[in-house]
């Protein structure tokens, strides 16, 4: 089934004039060369340069995706071949990848994160022949690998190179070969050749139980779920010319690549692109974005930020945030159904929402944001009740990589904080045996690249996809996750226990960053718990701590009956098998470049487990011996 979005447009976008679109919308590079032609001088992106934010129109987009399509076209790039893309999200991310789909190509992305050895594996399973790099670090790492490719016949940096090497160029060059030597025609014929089942990626998964696996997804994958993006909420994308996005997850997965990116495209929204995550609110501030996709971290980190601030200000300031919060929880059934607030009430909201709710929106960059999109693990009831309470439209969406990734998400209009929403267009969802989630629709993937047993494993025999991840259905059809198969806790008492619930509670208290539930195969459960140093040294400080270190901080009396306190109150309606027993405060907080979170910024549980096994085995001194 292939889906189309012209109609759409004509609608909502050019009703005021005819537009008679080049390409028939069989492909991404189809979408947007027809945009081209509608938006021409409007801006598609900006990115920071010189400490401003600088346009890039479609016009100049389109003139870099062709000079550099007709680079590799002239480098011998074929339909079906795999081109690597290893970068950071940039303007530079949207020209390779456009070129290399125009083509006919398959772009292979790589997280920038990755390492020489990770990279590597991905160009050498994935058969690619060209690799685009970002910067001087990530052409390092490809080079470093090199003698182990013998097919990857060239790199091409978009930083400039100081020292050009053999089979090794940059961004510039080879937009200047490709002008000196264009190739409109057989660029346009490729486009117009390319089928809507042809595969357009393969994204590799994270591995973290095993090499990464390589996700072949289509052309008609991505539309599909534009499309079904789109219906969630049409009334939205009315508006699409006034909408301005905030890229800031990897577009090296699916969730920023296609809610983030092909959908903004499709409907010519403007992309900013973030410098970097620990910029982000500053980012915030100077885009003042109208739509994002994040993952549940960004908003577990603005609100823990908030209440230790709130904690800390003066009884007048704290009294008036918590007379405010009392009414933003006051506010949820009206935000979540829709509904306008009346009488009296609505007079007390509206005034706290002068006093608070608009300054804090203001200061975080949110004051303009309509719908914000959180994926990618499960968001915390308690921090959606936050920023939807003030108004914030923050809706949870599920998805996998293998669903490129959509596959269900909350209506703006019918929000229920706790679930990921109904299933979307043309998307059915069914629990399976175990409670498995099971998913059938037009955005599953085509299969795993040169692994067709492990396909074969994830497909039922009718015909669906089994995500491994558990959970239920209500009576409107909205979903919510219990947990992740391969993350299940099955005590020495044969008990099964989800971890992400218990650590979403915990991560709840202002003095935890970050936690990992231990407990797999022994008779309790226990706590790994990265600390929110700030709060943290904050409350030392006031309650006569005097420590010179994070090392002594963690291991002062004090500080460890905080934190057993803090448990005992979050863990207060768990049942008793699902009680923390014990645990230890870490140092340092858990990162990619650790290795400990995916590139998503989920949990390395397996990683943790080894990483942390000493620390681990004295929770547990009966299993000692």
């Amino acid at each position: 089934m292939c889906y189309s979005i012209i109609n759409d447009l004509h609608k909502y976008l050019l009703s005021e004039e005819e537009f008679m679109p080049k390409f028939a919308e069989t492909s991404i590079p189809a979408v947007f060369q027809n945009r081209v032609e509608q938006f021409g001088d409007r801006a598609i992106v900006a990115y920071k340069k010189d400490g401003v934010y600088t346009d890039i129109s479609w016009k100049e987009m389109n003139d870099m995706v062709r000079k550099l399509g007709y680079f590799l076209i002239n480098k011998g790039i074929n339909p079906g071949d795999k081109v690597c893309l290893f970068s950071p999200n940039r303007y530079e991310w949207w020209v390779a990848d456009m070129a290399i789909l125009s083509i006919g190509a398959v772009n292979v992305p790589i997280y920038a994160t990755n390492s020489a050895e990770e990279s590597r594996y991905v160009i050498e399973n994935s058969d690619a022949v060209m690799c685009f790099t970002a910067t001087k670090e990530h052409t390092s790492k490809i080079v470093s690998v090199r003698p182990k490719l013998p097919n990857l016949r060239e790199i091409i940096s978009f930083d400039p190179l100081a020292n050009p090497q053999e089979g090794v160029l940059d961004l510039a060059t080879a937009l200047k070969e490709g002008a000196a030597s264009p190739k409109a025609d057989e660029f346009d014929k490729r486009i117009k050749g390319i089928k809507n089942t042809d595969m357009a990626t393969i994204i590799y998964t994270s591995g973290t139980t095993g090499n990464p696996k390589g996700v072949m997804l289509s052309h008609n994958n991505f539309f599909a779920n534009v499309q079904q993006i789109y219906n969630v909420d049409p009334e939205l994308f009315k508006r699409a010319l006034e909408l301005t996005f905030l890229s800031f997850l990897p577009l090296a997965h699916s969730f920023e690549r296609t809610v983030g990116y092909y959908t903004p495209m499709s409907f010519g929204m403007k992309v900013y692109f973030a410098e970097d995550f620990s910029k982000i609110v500053e980012n915030f501030n100077e885009v003042h974005p109208t739509c994002i996709v994040s993952v549940p971290r960004l908003f577990e980190k603005i609100h823990a930020g908030i209440l230790a601030k709130v904690a800390g200000a003066p009884p007048m300031k704290k009294a008036m945030f918590n007379w405010a919060m009392g009414l933003a929880k006051q506010n949820l059934p009206y935000i979540c159904n829709n509904k306008p607030r009346t009488g009296l009430f609505a007079f007390k909201y509206n005034l706290a929402n002068k006093l608070i709710f608009s300054k804090l929106k203001v200061a975080l960059g949110m004051d303009k944001l309509e719908f914000g999109f959180s994926g990618g693990g499960p968001l915390a009831v308690a921090d959606a009740e936050f920023f939807l309470g003030m108004g914030i439209s923050i809706v949870e969406g599920f998805g996998l990589t293998e669903t490129t990734p959509v596959t269900n998400a909350n209506h703006p209009k019918k929000i229920k904080p706790g679930t990921v929403g109904p299933a979307v267009k043309d998307t059915i969802v069914k629990i399976g045996d175990g409670g498995e989630v099971l998913i059938k629709g037009p955005q599953v993937m085509m299969g795993y690249y040169k692994n067709e047993e492990a396909t074969k494993e994830v497909m039922t025999d009718d015909g669906f996809f089994r995500t491994g991840d558990i959970g239920e259905i209500d009576a409107d059809g909205y979903l919510k996750i219990t947990g992740r198969i391969k993350d299940l806790i099955i005590t020495s008492g044969g008990k099964n226990i989800s971890p992400q619930n218990i650590e979403n509670s915990l991560k709840t208290s202002q003095y935890v960053e970050q936690v990992a539930i231990i407990g797999d195969n022994r008779k309790y459960l226990s706590a790994l718990i990265v600390p929110a140093f700030a709060e943290l040294e904050g409350w030392a400080k006031e309650n006569g701590i005097n420590v010179s270190s994070r090392d002594e901080l963690i291991k002062d009396p004090k500080i460890n009956e905080l934190f057993a306190k803090e448990i005992e109150t979050y863990m207060k309606d768990y049942a008793r098998v699902e009680q923390i027993r014990k645990f230890t405060l870490l140092p340092k907080e858990w990162s990619q470049e650790t290795d400990e979170l995916t590139p998503t910024l989920k949990l390395k549980r397996r990683v943790i487990n080894q990483k942390y096994k000493d620390v681990i085995d004295k929770m547990y001194p009966e299993d000692l011996g």
